[in-house]
């Protein structure tokens, strides 16, 4: 039975803290895949084949692969309010400087850069999430945020095939427009995280004080009953080397994989069948709406009966047999149902995966660990694009290139079955040390 204050607080952290990281991330994730849209025109213009765009386009996740961990670990350092707004202020120079490039060499350099710069956003927001709020409200939290990824294909997509319909406008050619107009938000919200945002609760003046002090309660109740439970990792280094860390990592990195390969070529793979720039966005846009809405209705079941496992492995299951149906496709009709599919288990997926590393993570331990589990799993975000681009220019099609994104989601739902056995093994062993 939740008391009175317990849903005052949450009502409150919903209200302050949600609406503002979605937005964030809403921008974020617009920069990151808006080169789909800009590969319309952009590739012919500054000569880049498809192996081409998909490598260039995957080189984002390498940079944010090596900058991830030492990024997070700076926030926790820091403060998440100072931090984000250096990333979110960096990311967009970068994110306009995109339309100056003038061809493969230079769209490596600065999709590399672009990684660079944005290391550190999403697991720092994870991270901050976690200190925010209580386990059992953690996946809704996290799927709301996280819900700003398919909002801003939906709206983001019709945005953007609209901006490429615009005529040429002092010099700048339509995807160079994109990469401007997009870009401009990023730099303003940097300076806005500044004003707004409050890196703990100690520091919440925003919240009542007897809000404040059964927040803080609350926080530091779950966190020495996680200390003492077994198998609790609170050290950075020894985040980093713990396989369940390793584990979670794998398993996102097939969620990556598909989404990123959504994000850059799907206005590729509906186009094809003839649409224009903004009917492709919208098409494109129309299968996100679903799945915000399977992703915080799948989130709450989650919390609800604070059960993780299954709420991983079935999405990836269900996105699995989506890329699959994608690749057999014939036709729009087959191509637009099987992305429904594809986004609503992505999607689903993300929530309750990302509640399980605090489940035996904590301090500097979580901010490795969860940079850790982000940097490596979204090398799927370069695998997955690359791989299509590439499967692309050897066989002709897509198809080949969606069965191997498929086939990495059910590698993720096997490694997410196997983790949770291993983690009940664990945890009866360290009750049974503790009988003895």
């Amino acid at each position: 039975m939740i008391s009175d204050l317990e849903a005052r607080v949450s009502r409150r952290l919903m209200l302050r803290i949600i609406p503002f990281v979605m937005l964030l991330y809403f921008i974020s994730f617009l920069d990151r895949v808006n080169v789909g849209f800009a590969a319309m025109t952009m590739n012919k213009a500054i000569g880049l084949s498809p192996t081409a765009f998909g490598l260039g386009g995957g080189l984002f996740f390498i940079g944010y692969f090596l900058f991830e961990v030492p990024s997070n670990l700076i926030l926790h350092k820091v403060g998440a309010r100072k931090w984000i707004a250096r990333v979110m202020v960096s990311w967009g120079i970068v994110s306009a400087a995109s339309a100056f490039v003038v061809g493969p060499n230079s769209f490596y350099a600065l999709r590399f850069i672009l990684g660079v710069a944005e290391a550190g956003f999403f697991p720092g927001i994870i991270l901050y999430l976690s200190l925010w709020f209580p386990a059992r409200q953690r996946a809704v939290a996290a799927a709301w945020f996280m819900a700003a990824a398919p909002i801003s294909t939906a709206i983001g997509s019709p945005l953007s095939g609209a901006i490429m319909k615009l005529p040429p406008i002092w010099g700048f050619a339509d995807w160079q427009m994109l990469y401007i107009i997009e870009a401009v938000p990023a730099i303003i919200l940097g300076f806005v995280v500044l004003k707004y945002m409050t890196d703990t609760p100690s520091k919440a003046h925003w919240l009542k004080a007897d809000e404040r002090e059964w927040l803080i309660a609350k926080l530091k109740m779950e966190a020495d009953a996680k200390q003492s439970h077994a198998g609790h990792t609170a050290g950075a280094l020894s985040a980093l080397r713990d396989p369940r860390v390793l584990a979670l990592a794998l398993i996102y990195f097939g969620t990556s994989a598909g989404l990123y390969t959504l994000g850059l070529w799907a206005p590729l793979i509906i186009r094809q069948y003839g649409f224009g720039s903004f009917e492709t966005g919208l098409l494109a846009g129309v299968p996100s709406v679903l799945a915000v809405i399977a992703m915080i209705l799948w989130a709450k079941h989650s919390d609800r009966t604070e059960e993780r496992t299954w709420h991983v492995v079935i999405p990836c299951v269900v996105a699995c047999l989506g890329f699959v149906f994608a690749g057999g496709a014939t036709s729009a009709l087959m191509i637009i149902l099987a992305l429904v599919v594809v986004n609503i288990g992505i999607s689903a997926a993300k929530a309750p995966l990302w509640a399980m590393p605090s489940m035996f993570l904590s301090g500097a331990g979580a901010a490795a660990g969860i940079a850790m589990i982000n940097s490596v799993g979204n090398l799927g975000g370069f695998v997955g694009p690359f791989a299509i681009g590439w499967l692309k220019n050897v066989t002709g099609g897509y198809s080949a290139g969606l069965y191997l994104v498929g086939a990495t989601l059910a590698v993720s739902a096997v490694v997410t079955l196997m983790l949770s056995r291993q983690s009940k093994q664990t945890t009866a062993a360290g009750e049974e040390g503790t009988v003895h």
